[in-house]
């Protein structure tokens, strides 16, 4: 049976290294939004990808009418593929898990939807994404402030070069997490008001264990 594992976490919090980890343990898709979004937004053509081209640059989220199109027809071509998923970066916004959600619950049946809960500080986000850089080739994420990636000079799963990003300045981080409190921890709430159970799981702990965790309550929420 297809399974979707949904993600929410703040800025740093690892929920993109942990989807990577789950795509490979259950043989899924990670469905990575910002990746798609930066795609589109790299070139923008249209008069709404140039707009919300500016939220981006300057740290906001970009409108989720725009997400919720880009995300609708992804999700259905992995449904018509047959194929699981894990999400990093969506739904990120109230607007958006209003569209979002019913589609994965179409598509994969709501036993079948894990929803964790990345919990990570403001203090650990700033700190964490200070020294974080991405792979070229993936944009993987590499956090240098974990022991497991002190001394690595090249990207850990594709071997491309490593680079910093624009955003992740302190204080870019910051509004970052501010923005992630105000527009998407509300998410939360509304996978539970629709009777999703939420499972909330440390962030500031190492990559393994808080694999183990998500591991451990995947586990207890088949029983």
């Amino acid at each position: 049976m297809k399974k979707a594992f949904v993600l929410i976490g703040a800025p740093g919090s690892g929920k993109g290294t942990q989807a990577e980890v789950l795509a490979k343990r259950f043989k899924v898709v990670h469905f990575e939004t910002s990746k798609i979004l930066e795609r589109k937004l790299k070139k923008p053509k249209t008069k709404e990808l140039k707009e919300a081209k500016k939220l981006y640059d300057t740290g906001k989220l970009v409108t989720p009418t725009i997400v919720a199109k880009v995300v609708l027809e992804e999700i259905r071509n992995l449904c018509r593929k047959g194929l699981g998923v894990v999400f990093s970066g969506s739904p990120r916004m109230l607007a958006e898990a209003k569209i979002d959600i019913p589609i994965l619950e179409q598509c994969f049946g709501k036993k079948n939807i894990f929803v964790f809960y990345i919990k990570l500080t403001k203090r650990e986000s700033v700190r964490r994404n200070s020294v974080r850089k991405i792979c070229v080739a993936n944009r993987h994420p590499i956090p240098f402030v974990l022991k497991e990636f002190k001394n690595v000079k090249k990207c850990p799963w594709d071997g491309s070069k490593i680079v910093s990003r624009s955003l992740d300045k302190p204080k870019m981080i910051a509004k970052r997490y501010d923005v992630f409190l105000k527009d998407t921890k509300p998410v939360i709430k509304y996978f539970k008001d629709n009777k999703f159970i939420v499972r909330v799981v440390d962030g500031e702990q190492s990559i393994e264990k808080v694999h183990k965790d998500i591991i451990k309550a995947y586990e207890a929420s088949k029983r």
